[in-house]
């Protein structure tokens, strides 16, 4: 199994999955295209390391990722709605217990849901609607890049960050301006 091009400069969970469909500007480029990335995704993302990931996850996550994207850039349908509220009553995270060893010392366990999947996509849903309730709502831009279509959230001061990453689409914007600048004098 390789490791993907995840980009992780969303800001929040729920970002960084609508960004798993990339070059959005441009034609798109699928990184969720088998059962093997979405488990990679999930680990990587911190969300679960359980649980056998099914076809049926996939769709489904390609599915919340859609609803969610449409959902924090203002398009505020009924359904969308409807449908972030179902994945975010999945969400079951059993609270964890406390076991005593045979030497009699305290130790934690967590019990790990019945579908760890479909629970880790309910953590993203419920990640997506705390976003959208925050007291500030912060603003969630596409990258500025003419290729790229990252959405990030824009937490900088004057709300006018432009660019996902400094290190990636920003300096080539600057250095590309840097450079016309200096071939016009």
């Amino acid at each position: 199994m390789a490791m993907r091009d995840w980009i992780w400069d969303g800001g929040r969970a729920s970002v960084d999955l609508v960004n798993t469909l990339r070059d959005r500007k441009i034609g798109c480029r699928e990184l969720l295209d088998d059962t093997d990335a979405l488990a990679e995704w999930l680990r990587l993302a911190k969300l679960t390391e359980h649980g056998d990931v099914t076809a049926e996850h996939l769709v489904a996550i390609r599915e919340l990722r859609e609803v969610v994207d449409r959902v924090l850039r203002g398009e505020l349908a009924d359904a969308d709605i409807a449908a972030l509220n179902t994945w975010a009553a999945r969400h079951h995270q059993p609270p964890p217990q406390v076991r005593l060893t045979p030497r009699r010392e305290l130790t934690a366990h967590v019990l790990t849901p019945e579908d760890p999947v479909a629970s880790a996509l309910g953590a993203v849903a419920v990640d997506a609607i705390e976003l959208l309730l925050e007291a500030r709502p912060p603003t969630i831009r596409i990258c500025a890049a003419e290729t790229c279509g990252l959405r990030f959230v824009d937490r900088s001061p004057a709300r006018n960050r432009q660019w996902c990453s400094m290190a990636r689409c920003g300096n080539r914007a600057k250095a590309r301006q840097h450079y016309a600048r200096r071939k016009i004098t």
